[in-house]
């Protein structure tokens, strides 16, 4: 027989065990701050409508990780600036972008003749 020592505090003369929690909190808090690190970087994400993927399938546009990674940013700088709907250019690709909802509206490669109505900034990356 295996005989565990285990610690008792004494509440109103009631004697009860002492439950060791700490180590589930941690763990707890840390997939916590997991969830919270994750959700954060999947909500700062430019995420595409169906409109704009349409757009860059049909015309066949390849979206490098370097591309995406300059629209993430301007899309960020509208942001911090305080636009609404942003006409973000990379190199030669136009794309229309709701700050707010993080989501490219429409997207264009053809930019030489492009006319842009309803936009309240540019950003040029």
């Amino acid at each position: 027989m295996i005989h565990v020592k285990q610690s008792y505090s004494t509440i109103h003369g009631i004697r009860q065990p002492i439950q060791d929690e700490p180590a589930k909190k941690t763990a707890k808090q840390e997939s916590e701050k997991d969830f919270g690190q994750v959700f954060s970087q999947k909500m700062e994400e430019v995420q595409f409508s169906k409109h704009a993927a349409r757009r860059l399938e049909t015309r066949n546009i390849r979206m490098s990780d370097e591309v995406k990674a300059r629209l993430q940013d301007a899309t960020s700088q509208a942001r911090e600036k305080g636009m609404k709907e942003s006409l973000v250019l990379v190199d030669d690709l136009a794309f229309i972008v709701n700050v707010k909802s993080n989501t490219v509206v429409t997207a264009v490669n053809d930019v030489d003749r492009g006319v842009f109505t309803n936009i309240d900034g540019a950003i040029i990356n």
